[in-house]
C-alpha cells in the first residue's frame, strides 16, 4: 500500500515539474531568442535559426542606444518610472494603512470608490484626463504624465496594501502605541517594514506598468523629447522595412532594467504573491 501511495506521489511530482517545465521554456525562449537576434544581422536574423550566432555584432547596441535619441527616451522612462512607483509606495501604503486601522466616517464607502476605480480601463478615462489636464495647463508636461500614471496605480496598490495590512497582528502596533509612538511612526517603523514583501509586489507591478506605457504618453505629449522609452522602439519599425536586431537590441536594453528589478526583489514578490493567493 505505501509503495502504490510513493509511485503515485511520485508520479505527480514528476507531471507537475514536467508541466511548469514546459512552461518556464515558454516564457524563457521568446526572451533567449531576442538577445540571440540582437547579436545577428538584417540578412541572418531569419536565415540563421540558432541561438547561438556564428558572429556577434555588438554594435547593434551602439546604434540602438544611440540612433534616434534613444538615450533620452530611456532616461526619461528612468524617471518617469521613480518618480511614479516612489509616489505610489508612499501613498498606497499610508491610504491602505488609514483604511485598515483608523476608523472614519465614510471608510468604507471610499475605500469601495477604490475598488470600483479597478474596474475601468485605462483608455476609458483617455478623454476626462485630456480635459483636466488642458485645465489645470499640464498637458505636455512630465508633471502631468507622472499624475495620470500615479492615479491608474493607486487603486490596485491600495488594494493590495489594505488587505496585507488587515493580516497583521496589532500586538506590535499597541506596544509602540504605550511607548508613545504616533500613527506615522507606527507606519513607518512598524507597519512597512513588515510588508515589505507586498510592497515588492506594488514596486514590480506599478514598474511594468508605467516602463512599458505608451499610449497614454502619445494623448499627453505632443513633445516629441518627453516621450518615455517605448517611443523609441517605433523608431526601428520603418513603413516598409523594419530593421529587426536594432530592434531586438533596444527591446533587450529596455528588459534588462525590469529582470534586474525582479530579481533584487524575487524573495520578497514570492511571498507576497503567496500572502495573496494563501492569505
Amino acid at each position: 500500500m505505501n509503495l502504490y501511495y510513493k509511485a503515485k506521489k511520485t508520479t505527480i511530482n514528476t507531471l507537475t515539474h514536467l508541466f511548469l517545465l514546459t512552461v518556464a521554456i515558454t516564457c524563457i525562449y521568446p526572451l533567449i531568442w531576442m538577445v540571440a537576434a540582437s547579436f545577428k544581422t538584417q540578412e541572418t536574423i531569419f536565415s540563421n535559426t540558432s541561438l547561438i550566432p556564428r558572429k556577434f555584432h555588438f554594435e547593434n547596441y551602439y546604434f540602438a542606444f544611440t540612433k534616434g535619441n534613444f538615450s533620452r527616451y530611456f532616461l526619461n522612462s528612468i524617471f518617469y518610472t521613480v518618480s511614479v512607483v516612489s509616489a505610489v509606495v508612499i501613498i498606497s501604503s499610508l491610504s491602505a494603512y488609514a483604511f485598515s486601522r483608523l476608523r472614519f466616517p465614510g471608510r468604507n464607502i471610499i475605500f469601495l470608490v477604490f475598488i470600483a476605480a479597478m474596474m475601468i480601463p485605462v483608455p476609458g478615462s483617455f478623454v476626462p484626463l485630456y480635459v483636466l489636464l488642458n485645465k489645470l495647463r499640464l498637458r505636455d508636461t512630465p508633471l502631468g504624465y507622472i499624475l495620470c500614471m500615479i492615479n491608474v496605480g493607486l487603486p490596485t496598490s491600495i488594494f493590495l496594501l489594505k488587505t496585507f495590512f488587515d493580516t497583521l497582528s496589532k500586538d506590535l502596533e499597541d506596544a509602540a502605541r504605550i511607548d508613545g509612538c504616533s500613527k506615522l511612526r507606527i507606519w513607518w517603523n512598524i507597519a512597512l517594514p513588515l510588508s515589505k514583501p507586498m510592497l515588492a509586489v506594488v514596486v514590480i507591478l506599478n514598474a511594468l506598468n508605467v516602463w512599458n506605457e505608451y499610449v497614454l504618453a502619445l494623448v499627453i505629449f505632443d513633445s516629441k523629447n518627453l516621450m518615455p522609452l517605448q517611443r523609441a522602439l517605433m523608431m526601428f519599425r520603418g513603413e516598409h522595412v523594419t530593421d529587426y536586431p536594432l530592434l531586438m537590441a533596444g527591446l533587450t536594453i529596455t528588459a534588462v532594467p525590469i529582470i534586474i528589478i525582479y530579481l533584487i526583489m524575487q524573495k520578497y514578490i514570492v511571498r507576497g504573491v503567496s500572502g495573496i493567493l494563501f492569505g
